[in-house]
This record gives structure tokens, sequence and C-alpha cells, in this order.
């Protein structure tokens, strides 16, 4: 998605803008209320997300003036307010989600996904409890792992982590993604428990066998399947 961001934090706006890239969206990002609301009447985007905190021509008042010119635009609020009457004010400005600071990316990411899903309509598949990929399959069910017929044993995080793979086959999952969505922690630059579990997975599912499917970009992440 192409999502607009409104927030004039240093450090909370390039962390936000940043993550979101990581997920395959583009991010343009606005320090202040005034430059937002110019490239939103020029420009379409799939969502906003905007403070409410900004000096000046706040999130509040851009999404009023878009609103205003029949902009539906689905948008999400970001601030340090609270409270039950902002929230209140942020939804009858015309606010489709609303998340309080301090928050986490996994929660952050979910919500924009959610927006997404509701923007392109209901979505008729089904839930699916069975992941394959190349000889490799993971049943959500019995949580039973096989690949080219011989059973796999997981720990239950090495399985979490699988699966976290294996639902974005060929794209480049972060370190910080991993630690935020399969341990629900912040970014931790002394931890090793990411390069630990990936060390066991792949003797797991990838040593025994000629292809290779768990593999590291050094410096970025890693790459699950082609």
């Amino acid at each position: 998605m192409r999502i607009l961001l409104l927030e004039d934090d240093k450090q909370l706006g390039p962390w936000i803008a940043g993550g979101l890239r990581e997920e395959g969206h583009v991010i343009d990002h606005f320090e202040n209320g005034k430059d937002a609301l110019m490239a939103a009447m020029g420009q379409d985007f799939d969502l906003l997300i905007l403070d409410r905190m900004v000096p000046g021509l706040d999130g509040l008042a851009v999404l009023k003036s878009l609103r205003a010119s029949r902009d539906t635009t689905p948008a999400l609020f970001l601030t340090a307010l609270g409270e039950v009457d902002a929230r209140v004010e942020g939804f009858e400005a015309g606010g489709d989600d609303y998340l309080t600071k301090p928050f986490a990316f996994a929660e952050l990411s979910a919500r924009v996904s959610a927006l997404g899903r509701r923007r392109d309509g209901p979505q008729a598949e089904p839930e699916q409890t069975t992941l394959r990929y190349s000889d490799l399959t993971l049943d959500l069910l019995s949580r039973h792992c096989e690949r080219q017929s011989q059973a796999i044993e997981l720990k239950a995080k090495e399985f979490k982590l699988l699966e976290y793979f294996m639902r974005r086959p060929g794209r480049l999952v972060t370190r910080t993604m991993l630690l935020e969505q399969v341990w629900d922690m912040s970014f931790d630059p002394t931890t090793s428990v990411v390069e630990t579990h990936i060390s066991r997975l792949r003797s797991k599912i990838d040593k025994p066998f000629e292809e290779q499917l768990l593999r590291t970009r050094r410096g970025e992440g890693y790459v699950f399947g082609s």
C-alpha cells in the first residue's frame, strides 16, 4: 500500500516509516501537517497515519479538511492522547482507527493490514490450516511438520517461527520483525535468540535435505524460499 505518514518525532517517525517499508509498503513521511495535507489532496493514498499532536496543523485538522473535500481514504490516528474524549473526537473527525503511544510495531502492522483489507472489501477466502512450500508441509491444526514424507519434530517457538516464514515466501524478513511478531519483544541488539532459533530450525528443515529453503541475507535478514 501507499501510505501517508504524519509524524514529527525525529526518532519515532523514521522508525515507523522504516518498519512499514520493510513490509513492502510505500511511505511518504511528513513532519508537518501543511505539507501532509497538500500531498494528500494532490495524490492518491491507500492509508493515512496521522499524529494528533503535530505543532501547527495537526493530524485532526488534516483529516477534517480531507473529509470536508470528500476524501474517504482510511485514517489511523497515532497519539499520546488516550482519553475517551480524545478518541471520540478522532472518530467524529472521520478517523477509522486509533492507536495510543507507546505501542508495539506488531500492533501497528496488524492495524495497517486490517484497514487495507477493509478498503479492498470483504475477502471470501477460507482460513488456511495447512501451509506447503516445495516438499515441506506444516499442519497448523495437528502441529505436524514433514518434509519428503519425513516427520520433523519442532518445539513451540520453532513451529511459530517456521509458520511465520511459510506465510511470507520470497519476502525479506528482518530480525526486528521476528523479535516483535514471534517473540513479542521490542528491538534488542544484545539478544541472540533469533540467530539461535534460526540455526536450530535450519538443522531440522534444511540440513538433512539437498534443497536449502531458509537463506540469510547478510546485514538485511532472512528469506524463506525463492
